[in-house]
């Protein structure tokens, strides 16, 4: 018997006139999705869910890219069975000027004092 045939995938994100400050701030303060966050920025293209450098499993990651997903901070689109991310950087600077680049520039200033 013939597989059924299946609708494209699809995943639902936020407007981000839907999206509050609060929601953006407690996705964006976990040092993890702040990691995926930084990674996407610093990438300027698409990335796949199993090409990010994370120190937590698989199961894990999925859950913080809800978070962000849920948040506004990225969106995913499917590429055959591939789950792709991308920043809402343009969406997220028109809503709220300035917050992405300044979490995104302390986060790595932090880091770089942890290094030495």
């Amino acid at each position: 018997m013939a597989r059924p045939r299946t609708s494209t995938r699809t995943v639902a994100h936020p407007e981000l006139s839907e999206v509050s400050l609060q929601q953006v701030l407690e996705a964006l303060v976990d040092p993890v999705r702040r990691r995926v966050t930084a990674q996407l920025a610093r990438a300027g293209e698409d990335m796949s869910c199993g090409t990010f450098d994370a120190p937590v499993s698989n199961s894990t990651l999925t859950h913080h890219f809800n978070v962000l997903r849920e948040a506004g901070v990225i969106r995913q689109y499917y590429v055959g069975t591939t789950k792709m991310n991308t920043l809402r950087a343009d969406e997220l600077e028109q809503r709220f000027p300035g917050l992405l680049s300044a979490v995104l520039a302390a986060s790595a200033a932090e880091e770089a004092a942890s290094a030495v």
